[in-house]
Formats: C-alpha cells, structure tokens, sequence
C-alpha cells in the first residue's frame, strides 16, 4: 500500500483547521438579530440545512453547528470570505471610508467595461506583485463589485482578520476603500487600479502620489480624522511619550448593569480582575490607536492618566 507523506498530510489538515476557525470567527460576529436574514443571502446552505439548526441555543453552539454544515458542504476559504463580504455589507456605516476618483488622460475615451475581464485582471496583477495575497468578489447593486483583500507578506500567510474592503463602480470613476490597517499595501492597491485601468494613480495624497479626490464626498471623513488627530494631541502632545512596557488595573467593584435581576448583580461581593496592557512601547501604541481607527477619542481617563500620574499600576474600587 503506498503512503503519503507525513508532512502533506499536516498540511492539509492545518488549511482545514484555518478555514474553519476563519468560518466561526466570522459567523461568531453576526448578530442573533441578523443571522437568518445574512445566511440567506449568502445562499451557501440550503433551506433544509438551516431548517436542522436551533437558532436559539447558546451562540457558541449555534455557530459550532453552522461550521458542522460548512464543514459537511466542503466549503472553501473563498465561502469565508464572501461571507465575510456580506456581514460587512450590512455594516458597512461601522467603517471609515476613503473615496477616490480616478481620471482618464485627455482625449481617452470611457472603455466598454467587462467586469469578468476586471475581476481575474485585478486579481492576477496583486498576485503578481505579492504572492501571499488572496482576493474575493462579490457582485453588487448598480454595477458595483465588493473586493476582499486579505494582505500577506512574501514571508507570511494572508492574514483573513484584518482585511481591506474596496466598493468599485465599474460605470464611475469612484472606488471607495475601507481604512486598513497595513497602509503600507495602498500604493499596491492603487497601482492595480492603475494598471488595469490606464488612469492617474488612486494612491493617497499623503503617500506623495497623485489622487484626484471629489472633496464634497470626504469632508464628513476628513473632518473627523482631523478631531481625531486634535484630540490625541491634546491628550498626548506632539512629542515622543516615555518608554513604558506594562500597565496594570486591579478591579476591585460590584457589578453594575442596566438590566434588572441575574446572579451578578445580586453578589454582595466584588469582581476582582487583573487586566493588564503590555507593548514594547506601550504609550506610543495607546496614542496610536484612536488614529488608526482601533479605537474612538478621546480614549479612556484610565489609559490616558498613566503619564500625568506616572503611574502604571492602578486600583480600581467603588467610591
């Protein structure tokens, strides 16, 4: 009997495991309220799978469940990820948006689009460019196509988490971005653009690149980030903060919640927690994070005191 080799078969194993555990990651995500509703316009599983699953047991047996039946359905990486797609196109309003416009030379004329064309042309340039880097479509309203870009490295595996969303008008010269995480991959993207296009550059203008943006459409945006920006100055001033490795809170409190009755808000006792922040350099990673969109401004009194105090180790008790 011939064998396979040992080293092949974790392999395969390990992508059945990624895609699963990319599968319940983002089914854990949507909302009881939407479930249904998203699962159905994914149309992956079929009436009589759903029919077999109790939507109102506890989450995280709900959606062991629904990966059973992914799993049953052999579904791909790329079932993931449109699934993914349309759980953040029913909350696209969550995600800051950038706008592009891209413009043709003088004298060009508007080309007869071919969106099949568009989608393995796009594709095979980013892949060209990087080869750790997968990409899903998925059609849209009014001539629009959602693309999920999935960013590796040459030396790392596309990371699925933290993805880039374009919304592109085929009909329009307007590509609206979702604000990523690695900004190094932009020009990247606006070069795809670029190339199958034959337009001026959709890279931003701060990257030193020429983008032609409709300034009516980002002001709402641009006049937050500019909040944003003020805010954190304000809170943490325009000079490098002190290296600091860890902050520490010790809770010590009752619980408190806004709804009436359950087992903790009847304890007499408080919670005690230990939470701890830990970075290389932890008060440049807390400023950073209101701009990069992680988290909203002004952060919280007890992250941003830690300088006026000088303090990292903190009690927190009711008054």
């Amino acid at each position: 009997m011939r064998r396979e080799p040992a080293g092949d078969v974790v392999r395969a194993k390990e992508m059945d495991e990624t895609v699963s555990e990319f599968f319940r990651r983002t089914i854990l995500k949507i909302p009881l309220t939407e479930m249904m509703t998203i699962l159905k316009t994914w149309n992956f599983l079929s009436e009589n799978q759903l029919q077999t699953v109790n939507f109102r047991q506890r989450k995280e047996s709900l959606v062991q469940d629904l990966v059973l039946l992914c799993e049953e359905n052999r579904a791909s990486l790329n079932d993931a990820a449109l699934l993914d797609i349309i759980y953040t196109q029913f909350h696209r309003h969550q995600k800051v948006w950038d706008v592009f416009q891209m413009s043709k030379g003088p004298g060009e004329d508007t080309d007869l689009f071919d969106m099949e064309q568009f989608k393995s042309s796009f594709k095979k340039i980013l892949k060209r460019a990087l080869k750790n880097v997968t990409v899903s479509f998925r059609d849209a309203e009014e001539n629009a196509v959602w693309i999920r870009i999935a960013w590796g490295t040459q030396y790392r595996k596309p990371n699925q988490y933290k993805p880039a969303y374009v919304v592109y008008y085929s009909q329009t010269p307007y590509a609206f971005t979702s604000s990523s995480q690695l900004k190094s991959n932009l020009p990247l993207l606006g070069q795809t653009f670029e190339t199958h296009n034959s337009t001026t550059p959709l890279q931003e203008r701060s990257l030193g690149l020429d983008i032609n943006m409709d300034s009516r459409i980002i002001h709402e945006n641009k006049t937050e980030k500019e909040r944003v920006q003020r805010v954190t100055q304000e809170i943490f001033g325009d000079y490098p903060q002190p290296r600091l490795e860890f902050a520490q809170y010790k809770l010590e409190t009752k619980f408190k919640s806004d709804l009436n009755g359950g087992i903790l808000a009847e304890r007499e006792e408080p919670l005690r927690c230990l939470v701890k922040f830990s970075s290389p350099h932890l008060l440049e990673a807390l400023k950073s994070l209101a701009p990069a969109g992680i988290a909203d401004a002004p952060l919280s009194p007890l992250l941003t005191c830690i300088p006026n105090k000088g303090m990292n180790y903190f009690k927190i008790r009711d008054k």
